[in-house]
């Protein structure tokens, strides 16, 4: 019992420091309730979020640090940034997200790691029709995705407004990007419905199996 003891007490510990913790989100947003049933596929992923007060924010998967190189790149080259090496690497570190307009990423991407806590982005302009600036990031990430399936999420705000969604679901098809999915606060399903039925079938033919 002694030796189960210290072997229980070393797994324990083991698990411990290995466990890697979820990192708080970067950016919080309050998501609509649904009962979808899918899981979020973080490779080759491109996420737009959409704050409770409309603006709007473009990432990529840290699993895709090639194609982030890419849409950097491309940005940089059309809107004549003048970005630097490492204000390109700032792009493409872990967590790394954009949310401000073109004349103001190059010292976005300036700020340190202490100095992003305190900043206030104020979006990727969406709702100008003249000046849809998240046409140009999904161009970007088109081109940087060609060949390969990209996954596209929508994470918005429960109160978010109407025109900053609709802003983005234009940049969406000025790209010819035609399917996205949206992010959800998942919940049960409700009893006796279609959807309850059809996961109860999957889960009886699973067990069967």
């Amino acid at each position: 019992m002694t030796a189960m003891c210290d072997v229980a007490f070393l797994l324990l510990s083991f698990f411990i420091l290995t466990t890697k913790f979820k990192p708080p989100e970067a950016l919080s947003v309050t998501t609509p309730k649904s009962v979808s049933t899918q899981t979020l596929n973080n490779k080759n992923s491109v996420l737009i979020t959409l704050d409770k007060e409309g603006k709007a924010y473009f990432s990529v998967s840290d699993d895709n640090p090639s194609e982030k190189a890419d849409i950097i790149d491309y940005v940089d080259q059309q809107k004549t940034l003048g970005l630097t090496d490492a204000e390109k690497n700032a792009f493409k570190r872990s967590g790394a997200y954009i949310g401000t307009p073109f004349n103001q990423v190059k010292s976005y991407l300036q700020l340190t790691s202490d100095q992003l806590k305190d900043f206030k982005a104020p979006g990727i302009p969406v709702t100008d029709t003249l000046n849809n600036e998240m046409q140009m990031w999904l161009r970007a990430t088109a081109d940087a995705f060609q060949g390969k399936k990209m996954n596209v999420f929508l994470k918005g705000d429960n109160l978010a407004k109407y025109p900053s969604l609709k802003g983005i679901i234009d940049a969406l098809k000025k790209n010819d990007i035609m399917k996205f999915s949206m992010i959800t606060d998942p919940e049960g399903v409700p009893v006796g419905t279609e959807l309850y039925k059809k996961v109860e079938a999957k889960g009886r033919q699973a067990t069967d199996q």
